[in-house]
């Protein structure tokens, strides 16, 4: 079984047949019906004006970046963040923008507002925080709705915008019960995947006001992302948000049989397991855990992950708990 990430979910025969039966149009032209009922559905989820559909998260982040900061000035991150650990110096290479963190995992207003920069002789200023939400690398963990008001007060205050990589948005909203539209008003832009756990073999949506999207729009085009009949792809994500948001509790609690087993209590469906105290590095646990059928991903030199999705059910989440006791359990 295979628990490396939540994008490898094979989509199910149901989802196959909607994106077989979607009806299509050049969405470079806006054509495409399909896709444009689930960019104004998704807009609406998060409470904002339009959104537009891309083919990963990766560019959906780094068309938000390029929305909210100019060539030459920064973006506040963490730094264990999606987009300086994983989109290869996306934000520097292709919008000529710098990036600045502060010490990795959850942020909060107080950390960010140490290291905001002003406009000034000498200084670069910040334009843009990025918060992630779920956060990957710290085991899925979810950012307080008060902690996301404490800040988009800051930046407000700061005249700074704010993005979400909200890959797993979907999943931080079913465990904590906080409305789309709660998280969505917050932020100036988001990036939000179909395919982590809702099950979409492949799409992200830019979400933001009708100007931005315009512009990500252009953006999306001279990034390659410009698609043609699209809407079969369209399809299985409205099909994903039609049968497959709500099933993430399942996911989640998946993940904390999972977690019991190596003393971890994963807020959403990431496990990660910190290798300090055991005789196992990161490689030589995905070996040994692959001889017994279970696949992990190695995050770190002494650190491995587990993420539950769509194809694991209870059965394959008891399986890799055993197999997990059996090699680092507590």
């Amino acid at each position: 079984m295979d628990l490396r990430s939540d994008t490898l979910t094979r989509p199910t025969e149901a989802m196959r047949a909607a994106m077989a039966a979607a009806e299509v149009g050049d969405d470079v032209y806006g054509e495409d019906p399909t896709v444009n009922a689930l960019e104004e559905r998704v807009a609406a989820l998060f409470g904002h004006e339009a959104a537009v559909f891309v083919p990963s998260g990766t560019m959906g982040n780094q068309i938000c970046l390029r929305l909210l900061c100019p060539p030459a000035e920064e973006v506040i991150c963490d730094s264990e963040a999606h987009i300086v650990t994983y989109e290869h110096g996306s934000a520097a290479q292709h919008g000529g923008i710098q990036t600045r963190t502060v010490p990795g995992g959850l942020m909060d207003a107080a950390t960010v507002e140490a290291e905001l920069r002003p406009a000034g002789w000498g200084t670069v200023a910040t334009r843009a925080v990025s918060v992630e939400q779920t956060h990957n690398r710290t085991g899925g963990a979810v950012h307080s709705l008060e902690t996301l008001r404490g800040l988009r007060e800051l930046t407000a205050r700061h005249r700074v915008a704010l993005h979400c990589d909200g890959a797993r948005i979907w999943n931080a909203a079913v465990a904590s019960g906080t409305e789309l539209s709660a998280y969505g008003v917050l932020f100036d832009t988001l990036s939000v995947c179909l395919s982590k756990g809702l099950g979409a073999p492949v799409g992200s949506l830019v979400v933001t006001d009708a100007a931005r999207a315009a512009e990500a729009r252009v953006l999306r085009k001279r990034l390659g992302g410009g698609m043609r009949q699209v809407g079969v792809l369209a399809a299985a994500g409205a099909y994903a948000l039609d049968h497959h948001l709500e099933r993430l509790a399942e996911d989640h609690e998946r993940a904390r049989l999972i977690g019991a087993a190596v003393g971890v209590v994963p807020e959403t469906n990431i496990v990660t397991v910190d290798l300090s105290d055991t005789s196992y590095d990161g490689p030589a646990l995905a070996a040994a855990a692959r001889a017994e059928g279970v696949l992990i991903s190695v995050i770190g030199p002494r650190k491995a992950r587990l993420v539950t999705h769509l194809d694991i059910d209870d059965e394959a989440a008891k399986t890799a708990a055993d197999v997990m006791t059996r090699l680092v359990g507590v």
